[in-house]
């Protein structure tokens, strides 16, 4: 799948039952004699019944169809009707219809749960790195000032984050989160963890720092570790006073080991935080994920069904480009590429200095990344194309009115 392609959500297969003597899910059926098409019914609903009672765990829909088996009388119709709720309750899917005209039932997004319009594009633009260094939180800052781009979130193990955290405080309309931090992955700027190294071991290289690369850090740190340091990051800077409007993952490494997902998800219910937990409901966007090789297990799937707390229907990032308008060009077809849902698409916007440049080599996409989302031919694209945008805190809100009818 390319990496840019859309992973919405796929509609249900409809059926339909037309008059069973003449049609049965659009293939012609020749009448046939009533003493013979009752013979046929019979032993259909004979089969139909003993495999339904074995598999039904309604008790009392056993004890109605047994009676009704009593005095027999019922049409195909009603078996085939039957077996349709049966195919429902069972996750089985028997066939769709193509001549009725109806348009298949769709399941719906996460975005509708939450309150926004039904079919519509909805964008969570997202600042990764606040915190990293300066030029980042001025990114951030002038973004938030602007109202083009609120929801921001803050490496707390870095040398400028309690700037970042301070500033927040200062600015209500700011959307700020944690971003969860478990690498320090440059080569000269690095930072060790917030919580006593002697306790988290597993996070820790030989250098006294947080691991450079994820893998490391699946391959060396337990679920504990990975549990208090999260949680002594998020513990902060509520400690600083201000309490963030969601949690997420630096360089995805919460998804990296299902334990992992486990701790994750769990501190974001216990502090009552939202994660940017994706669902994967949607065999597309779960194929996405585990051909990107994240361990997208049966479990990660149930923990991430069970999760109590608002979920995306699908996640990106701004893609790279080889000058700023072909970045540009690129992201318009990106969100073009989008179904209907809410999406969080991440960038890391960063002013351009030397020490910018000094620290990655990224620099120059992080500077496009700085200037595009206040670009007139941006901010017009998303009012051609009817993109709604949104943040954390008023998910939260929509959430939480609705949870509470």
């Amino acid at each position: 799948m390319n990496k840019h392609s859309s992973m919405g959500l796929k509609p249900l297969v409809h059926i339909h039952f037309t008059n069973p003597f003449t049609e049965v899910n659009g293939n012609k059926i020749e009448t046939l004699p009533s003493a013979l098409a009752d013979g046929i019914v019979k032993l259909q609903f004979e089969w139909a019944l003993a495999t339904f009672l074995i598999l039904s765990v309604n008790y009392q829909l056993q004890n109605e169809l047994i009676a009704m088996k009593n005095h027999f009388k019922f049409s195909l119709h009603l078996f085939l009707s039957l077996i349709f709720i049966m195919s429902i309750s069972g996750n089985t899917v028997f066939g769709s219809s193509k001549s009725d005209g109806q348009v298949p039932a769709e399941k719906m997004t996460n975005a509708e749960k939450l309150g926004f319009p039904k079919g519509k594009t909805i964008l969570l633009l997202h600042s990764d790195d606040a915190g990293m260094c300066e030029e980042a939180n001025l990114s951030v800052q002038a973004y938030s000032l602007k109202n083009h781009v609120q929801s921001a979130a803050v490496m707390m193990p870095c040398p400028n984050a309690e700037e970042m955290v301070e500033w927040a405080k200062k600015h209500p309309k700011a959307d700020i989160g944690v971003h969860l931090t478990l690498t320090s992955e440059w080569k000269n700027y690095r930072w060790g963890s917030l919580s006593d190294a002697k306790k988290v071991p597993g996070l820790i290289d030989r250098e006294g720092k947080l691991w450079r690369s994820v893998p490391e850090v699946v391959t060396n740190a337990t679920a504990k570790e990975v549990e208090i340091e999260i949680r002594a990051q998020i513990d902060k800077m509520i400690n600083m006073g201000y309490k963030p409007s969601h949690i997420d993952t630096h360089m995805g490494t919460m998804y990296a080991s299902p334990d992992f997902v486990k701790v994750f998800l769990k501190a974001a219910e216990d502090y009552n935080i939202p994660a940017n937990a994706i669902d994967v409901s949607d065999p597309d966007v779960l194929a996405f994920y585990k051909q990107a090789g994240y361990p997208i297990t049966d479990e990660v799937v149930g923990m991430i069904e069970n999760y109590t707390l608002p979920k995306l229907d699908n996640f990106g990032s701004v893609p790279d480009g080889k000058s700023y308008q072909d970045k540009k060009n690129n992201f318009f077809n990106l969100v073009k590429s989008l179904k209907p849902g809410l999406t969080e698409i991440i960038f890391h916007p960063s002013i351009e200095t030397e020490n910018m440049k000094s620290i990655t080599g990224s620099w120059q996409q992080r500077a496009w990344e700085a200037e595009m989302f206040s670009d007139p031919e941006v901010l017009e694209f998303f009012k051609t194309n009817d993109i709604q945008l949104t943040n954390w805190t008023e998910i939260m809100k929509m959430f939480e009115a609705r949870r509470h009818k």
